[in-house]
């Protein structure tokens, strides 16, 4: 009878075991949900502004020919973007407190303490997962964590020529690196002849107008935040400006929007077109009074920003893939 009793006890402690581990997988997975979500919750109100703009950058300036990359350049520009947005999360929390109470330290989904450990930790994190594509790629991402510690540790964002300029600059280190690892997949990651170093001329102009671009026009985010930048002490160009604010967005757009048609030597019809939209965009903002009208004005900025960096892919298409401008 003992003996009979043997099979039960071992049912009864495997299926004991297989339960632990069932609810120990289970509370590891939600963990790592919860993690991961937190983390896009840091990054959620730039995906527009600038994963998917810099995303479009890198896959339009490179010379590739087919598109393995843009995962890789997703995950890359959305990781050195997570440096910056959770080093701005945890400078100063009143505006978040106020206006933003879903990111992740006004919801109390992760301490402030526990989010600057991890502010800290993504600059050799990120670094050395940049690494894996070359060495170009990492100095682009150490580049980008110089002007975000010169942006928000130093508070570059309160005035508003020098929030403007280290936006501008980031998103040149932001495009080079995004660039480099386009053209990487392109070619094989670990490829031993693969050119991962350096753009080639379209490229590098691109880059280098594009950034121009983002820091004339990065403004356009501030005329929706404006309440919350005047009661921490900003000094953003709606404040500074005042009603001509508008005007500092709606111009240069315009004239970007010109030069970047002759620059790229776009065709009549799609030339009218882009105009168009710079048009119908910057309207927006000279019409717009509340903040509801000022975000959907920005969302059509994000559509004109994200034409302008795809106008590269253009040029190479109608110069069936030429690398550098005549």
């Amino acid at each position: 009878m003992i003996m009979l009793s043997y099979p039960n006890v071992l049912d009864n402690t495997i299926m004991t075991i297989v339960k632990t581990l069932g609810r120990g997988t289970a509370h590891v997975v939600h963990g790592l949900s919860y993690f991961m979500y937190t983390l896009f919750l840091f990054n959620k109100a730039d995906i527009k502004t600038t994963v998917i703009p810099i995303s479009l950058l890198g896959a339009a300036s490179a010379p590739i020919h087919d598109t393995p990359g843009a995962p890789h350049v997703v995950l890359w520009v959305f990781l050195n973007l997570l440096q910056f947005c959770v080093s701005n999360q945890t400078i100063d929390g009143s505006e978040d407190a106020l206006i933003k109470t879903w990111r992740p330290i006004p919801a109390k989904r992760i301490s402030h303490a526990q989010a600057i450990a991890l502010r800290w930790l993504l600059i050799p994190g990120v670094a050395l997962y940049s690494m894996a594509y070359s060495k170009q790629t990492m100095y682009a991402s150490l580049l980008f964590s110089v002007f975000t510690i010169m942006h928000n540790e130093l508070e570059g964002h309160r005035y508003w020529y020098m929030k403007n300029l280290t936006n501008g600059l980031g998103f040149a280190a932001l495009g080079f690196g995004a660039v480099l690892i386009a053209e990487s997949a392109d070619q094989g990651l670990y490829d031993a002849g693969a050119n991962h170093e350096q753009p080639d001329r379209v490229a590098a102009l691109s880059i280098i107008f594009s950034s121009c671009i983002f820091a004339t026009t990065t403004h356009g985010q501030d005329f929706k935040d404006e309440a919350g930048d005047r009661a921490i002490g900003r000094r953003t160009i709606p404040i500074v400006f005042g009603a001509m604010a508008k005007y500092t967005l709606f111009v240069p757009m315009l004239l970007w929007s010109a030069g970047l048609c002759r620059m790229w030597t776009v065709d009549t019809t799609t030339s009218v077109g882009f105009l168009a939209l710079a048009l119908y965009a910057g309207s927006h903002y000279l019409s717009a009074r509340s903040v509801k009208e000022f975000q959907v004005a920005y969302v059509w900025y994000n559509v004109w920003l994200s034409c302008a960096y795809a106008m590269p892919a253009y040029y190479r298409l109608a110069n069936h893939g030429a690398s550098i401008m005549s």
